[in-house]
């Protein structure tokens, strides 16, 4: 069994119809996704109706949770104070754009999953187990990551949030951070996403898949959202 695990699809349709259709190529059996559909991109109703259109399930990001019973923020960490006001057009173009009945499906999505595939235990989740927004980037302090592994009672813990891909046993728990389909800040504009295969063992794999980010570009521009939205999307920052 091969699982399909994707996340922080941030409104980027095109990343997202690129994502699935190399998902498809591969044969991977299973697609889930690990929440934040919406945010920062042009197009949040067309990769919601896709997710649902593919029945996809999918975890509630904390920007889903944010637009979805119409918070007044994201819940993101912004570190300066342009990031913020970038963040805040982000948020008020979503709230604005993303329809009744869409934010009626987003508040439906759950904050967590547990699988058993084989006997394979599998906890998926936005941030964290312990919070929606939590940011579990790869240089955490190792000692974040052994509380986690001392209190998880799965085998594997997939996670995004971050929009960075890695992976690595910890005290006998796999963690996979996934990455992000349509706004990975790695350096690669290449949308990403992890597949996990169970057999006799476990195994992970980062794959990236190119995409017309140009498009998405100007898309970005074309709906009124802050110019510097588009160059991250461009740069893979």
């Amino acid at each position: 069994m091969r699982l399909g695990l994707i996340s922080d699809i941030h409104g980027n349709r095109l990343a997202l119809e690129a994502v699935l259709a190399d998902i498809d190529r591969r044969g991977v059996e299973v697609i889930y996704s690990l929440g934040d559909l919406v945010g920062y991109g042009p197009d949040p109703n067309g990769v919601i109706d896709l997710v649902r259109a593919r029945g996809i399930p999918s975890l509630m990001g904390n920007y889903d949770d944010g637009v979805g019973f119409e918070r007044g923020d994201c819940g993101c960490f912004y570190r300066t104070a342009e990031a913020k006001r970038i963040g805040a057009a982000s948020y008020a173009f979503t709230v604005a754009e993303v329809t009744t009945d869409r934010k009626a499906f987003l508040r439906s999505l759950p904050p967590e999953m547990h699988l058993d595939i084989g006997g394979v235990r599998i906890h998926l989740v936005h941030g964290s187990p312990r919070r929606i927004n939590e940011y579990l980037l790869r240089d955490r302090d190792e000692r974040t990551f052994r509380r986690l592994a001392e209190a998880e009672g799965d085998d594997v813990l997939a996670f995004g949030h971050t929009h960075e891909s890695w992976d690595r046993v910890i005290e006998s728990v796999l963690f996979v951070n996934v990455g992000s389909v349509g706004r990975p800040k790695d350096g690669d504009p290449r949308a990403m996403y992890s597949v996990l295969s169970i057999a006799a063992s476990l195994r992970v794999e980062h794959i990236r898949v190119a995409y017309d980010g140009e498009a998405t570009v100007r898309a970005i521009e074309e709906v009124g959202l802050p110019g510097e939205l588009g160059n991250q999307v461009r740069l893979g920052r």
